[in-house]
């Protein structure tokens, strides 16, 4: 079993990485957005081999909803239709490229010349309870009536947008509008 754990990490951690390079090579915002929540499923993938089994999913879970959630918005409001067409995702090239690379630099010097502590649990402690109870505490029924909330948002604005398009009646055969300048 060890060596099988050994291998997912390493096939999560691979496709993490892969798949957010993804997010910023993509010139789609949609395709974006699903890049990066591939990225977030690998890394919810990692804690579950780790042992963190509520942390994997709420990370799968939220992130799948929260991108998701932004695709449709992106689609019904981006000025690019539907948010498929190139476009460049990136500003600041270089400031970017810099700003990433420290980033990393520093968070790997911390991960591996930091002396982290060293405290098991005590036997017969489930550290996933006292974590829920962290996490969410007395909100849980604001948090589900949360999610119900943006599903009903979410079934609203497909509903909105089906009948009418965004350029006009999609039964009467709604057409993009031209990007050249009209001399009226």
């Amino acid at each position: 079993m060890n060596l099988i754990s050994d291998i997912l990490f390493w096939v999560f951690s691979v496709a993490a990485v892969v798949t957010g390079l993804l997010v910023f090579i993509t010139d789609s915002m949609v395709r974006a957005a699903y890049w990066l929540m591939a990225s977030f499923v690998a890394v919810g993938g990692i804690l579950m081999i780790l042992d963190a089994q509520f942390l994997g999913l709420i990370l799968i879970l939220m992130m799948a909803g929260e991108m998701t959630i932004m695709a449709i918005f992106m689609v019904m409001f981006m000025m690019n239709p539907a948010g498929l067409n190139p476009m460049t995702m990136v500003h600041q090239h270089r400031t970017s490229i810099v700003a990433g690379a420290g980033a990393f630099v520093a968070l790997a010097a911390v991960g591996l010349l930091a002396e982290f502590p060293d405290r098991p649990v005590p036997p017969g402690v489930d550290p996933t309870v006292d974590l829920g109870v962290e996490l969410l505490g007395e909100s849980m029924l604001i948090f589900e009536s949360a999610g119900v909330a943006l599903l009903a948002v979410m079934i609203g604005a497909v509903a909105l947008v089906s009948k009418r398009g965004r350029y006009g009646i999609a039964e009467e055969g709604s057409e993009e509008p031209s990007l050249e300048m009209s001399e009226e």
